[in-house]
């Protein structure tokens, strides 16, 4: 109990020191009463003087006091038990800044020099009860793993002293009132006042200048969001999750990358694996975040971009050149995309698709586009109607922080559904409801979408489908043409023939920039999408023969769910040993990115290559065959920049011969019905024009131009096709005659 020693009596004479107890000083109340005596009662000047003394000196007193009084400590933060064998981290959440009511935890297991993650545990809305010195919180637990004792208490003394010291967790679990006694208890020490506390790699390209802070006051806010200087770090420490900058960033030479600045997946994913010093096999607390140039797609501000298998989430990049800027207005946007990148690697989505996750979680305002949070798209804001959105009604509203749930699966997400290399993009713990795609009751959106393809996949062929969005409005509609699954605004349930149903979950998701209407009418009633969709962050989708139900759903500009019909696909039985063979060598994890990223000269897919190699050279005659060849001739047509281990940037430069060898070879079979799917045939088309004007001869590459919309006369009867063929082609010829100058 904290004392004070007074050598002053109230009379203002001197007296031998004296001990005071803090709680026994005269209060407040007493001080009001001598200032009113002091001031209205009838006293001559010496009892005046002598009550005015008093009240000096019992104001002196109180001050004192409430200087020196114990402030009560808050509970919030992270707290860790040492106990031999058994290890639990402990999350309070029941104070302090944004509170979400909550007490969660995550289990380990120590044997040796090793520690193994076991489960984890929340209790949402505890009981709290807090008594002098001490504040107990108890209720039912929801665990990761089957447990009987689902009753949690924890038990934490409020410390007394200045300052307050930590004090110490003490965790019970039982089967509760019914079943007294504890069967498990743990004493935990304070370790943080942050819930979670990961190491961030950030490395920058030549040219680019990584983003430092920002003013929120620098522009117009909310007037309920206090001004105040924001860095990445800061922005997820108000969330309650520390970010630690992991050594000094690297600045990565590009002067022997030659003049190409933009990166594509392959070269991202690439430099992932060789550059993030801290990257692991495993689910650890460490993110890397590349600030790159460019992106080949010029609207694509971001990417998560580390590739499929058991460990995910690890890596990010932004594109500096769309963000770029010391201005006010740029410096804000890049903290947002920062911000938001990195919130991917924490397993959040976008506000306008959390019901796709696994499991799903409620949307916000207006299909979740009306999320003031880092995590929607700033130019895809819609309040609900009549409201107005865009991007000066976000700024105008947003208060430079996560939604309420979002927090909640910040703090308290089961441990591998939030650490980077745990559950996959978007997963939890169930699989997705079919529900979720169930047709709306009302559809007053004016389109359709359509899943198209063949009817029946050879097993091992990687399945492509195509995807049309069309109006159904004679009017017109505006929306925007994302069709690709990566872009997150387009979802395609599978079901296998086990009845089991995944949501198809690409490598790699991008965030855009920008919002690329377009208008469907009758001019151009429908625009077209081909997507492969055989792999992804779960690996081989396709894997067992028998029957698949596909079904795809589009969220347009206005936030209108538009389902495609369901689509039946049939993979069949393998029929000879060739069959097999070939399947085994087109099946693997390997293979399935480098169909993804259509090839890459990375070595960490240097076994799919070999094995894509062999498929081509000892089964050069059969039907799947066309498939290797697609992407050996694609990757041959890229000037591949590649980031070494040890930090070095330099480009292997195309081979053109190469790579007109093996297009012409899919452009053949695809001729012969033995191919690619229409969509796919005019990109190899066009990618095999540009080589061969590379090679030294635009007048050849003219003519395939021609050939393309000759071959697709023939195929489609629909004239805004035909058109749409024509004009790409035409832009073909533009290219190669301007660059053949």
């Amino acid at each position: 109990m904290a004392v004070i020693t007074d050598p002053t009596s109230l009379d203002g004479q001197a007296q031998p020191p004296q001990v005071y107890e803090i709680e026994d000083l005269i209060r407040p109340s007493e001080v009001e009463q001598l200032s009113e005596a002091a001031s209205t009662r009838p006293q001559g000047p010496e009892q005046t003087a002598q009550l005015q003394a008093q009240v000096v000196q019992l104001e002196a007193h109180t001050a004192l006091r409430d200087a020196t009084a114990p402030v009560p400590r808050l509970v919030r933060g992270r707290y860790r038990s040492t106990d031999a064998g058994h290890q639990l981290e402990l999350r309070v959440d029941v104070d302090g800044l944004r509170p979400t009511m909550r007490v969660s935890g995550d289990f380990f297991q120590t044997s040796g020099a090793t520690t193994s993650y076991v489960g984890s545990f929340v209790v949402e809305a505890p009981a709290i009860t807090s008594e002098p010195g001490v504040v107990k919180l108890e209720g039912q637990g929801r665990f990761s793993f089957p447990v009987a004792s689902r009753h949690v208490r924890v038990t934490i003394p409020r410390a007394a002293g200045l300052p307050p010291r930590p004090a110490m967790a003490t965790v019970q679990f039982s089967a509760g009132a019914a079943a007294p006694g504890a069967t498990a208890t743990f004493v935990c020490s304070f370790v943080s006042p942050h819930f979670r506390s990961v190491q961030l790699e950030q490395d920058s390209v030549a040219g680019t200048v990584p983003f430092l802070s920002y003013d929120t006051g620098s522009l117009p806010q909310p007037p309920t969001s206090p001004s105040r200087t924001l860095t990445v770090p800061k922005a997820y420490q108000e969330a309650g999750v520390e970010v630690q900058m992991a050594g000094a960033p690297n600045i990565i030479d590009t002067s022997a990358a030659g003049p190409n600045a933009k990166w594509d997946e392959a070269e991202l994913h690439n430099a992932m694996v060789n550059h993030f010093s801290l990257w692991r096999d495993a689910p650890l607390w460490q993110v890397w975040q590349l600030v790159a140039t460019s992106h080949v797609d010029p609207l694509v501000r971001g990417i998560m971009f580390d590739f499929s298998g058991a460990f995910q989430r690890q890596g990010c990049a932004v594109f500096h050149d769309n963000i770029k800027g010391s201005d006010p207005a740029s410096q804000r946007a890049q903290l947002r995309t920062y911000v938001h990148e990195l919130g991917h690697a924490f397993n959040l989505l976008h506000s306008f698709e959390k019901n796709l996750g696994d499991p799903p979680q409620p949307l916000g305002p207006n299909g979740g586009f009306g999320d003031l949070s880092w995590m929607n798209y700033v130019q895809k804001f819609q309040p609900p109607p009549p409201a107005i959105g865009g991007p000066a009604a976000y700024w105008a509203a947003f208060p430079f922080q996560f939604t309420e749930n979002e927090l909640i699966h910040l703090r308290h997400g089961f441990f591998r559904d939030v650490v980077m290399g745990g559950k996959p993009f978007g997963r939890g713990a169930a699989e997705v409801d079919m529900d979720l795609f169930a047709d709306p009751v009302i559809d007053n959106s004016g389109l359709a979408l359509e899943l198209r393809s063949d009817n029946t996949f050879r097993f091992g062929q990687p399945v492509v489908v195509e995807l049309k969005l069309s109006t159904s409005d004679l009017r017109g509609r505006t929306t925007h043409g994302h069709l690709d699954p990566k872009d997150g605004f387009l979802s395609i349930a599978i079901c296998d023939p086990s009845g089991e149903t995944k949501l198809y979950r690409p490598p790699m998701r991008r965030c855009l920039d920008g919002d690329a209407e377009i208008r469907l009418d009758a001019e151009r009633p429908a625009i077209y999408k081909s997507c492969y969709i055989g792999y992804g962050k779960e690996g081989q989708y396709f894997q067992q023969p028998g029957r698949y139900q596909l079904r795809a759903q589009y969220v347009s500009s206005d936030g209108s769910r538009v389902l495609s019909p369901i689509h039946q696909v049939t993979v069949r039985m393998p029929r000879t040993d060739d069959d097999e063979n070939v399947a085994e060598l087109m099946m693997g994890d390997e293979q399935g990115m480098l169909f993804y990223l259509l090839g890459s000269h990375s070595e960490t897919l240097s076994s799919g290559n070999a094995a894509l190699e062999e498929m081509i050279d000892r089964y050069s005659d059969h039907p799947l065959a066309v498939y290797p060849r697609l992407v050996k001739g694609a990757n041959a047509a890229r000037d591949f920049k590649y980031l070494s281990a040890d930090k070095t940037l330099s480009t292997r430069a195309a081979n053109p011969h190469e790579s007109i060898e093996q297009l012409d070879s899919v452009i053949r079979a695809s001729l012969e019905d033995r191919g690619v799917d229409n969509i796919t045939l005019g990109w190899t088309m066009r990618r095999r024009a540009r080589m061969e004007a590379r090679a030294g001869d635009p007048e050849r590459a003219r003519r395939t131009m021609d050939q393309m919309v000759e071959v697709f006369r023939r195929r489609t009867s629909s004239p805004s096709v035909q058109r749409y063929i024509e004009m790409q082609a035409e832009r073909v010829k533009e290219a190669v005659t301007r660059e053949s100058r």
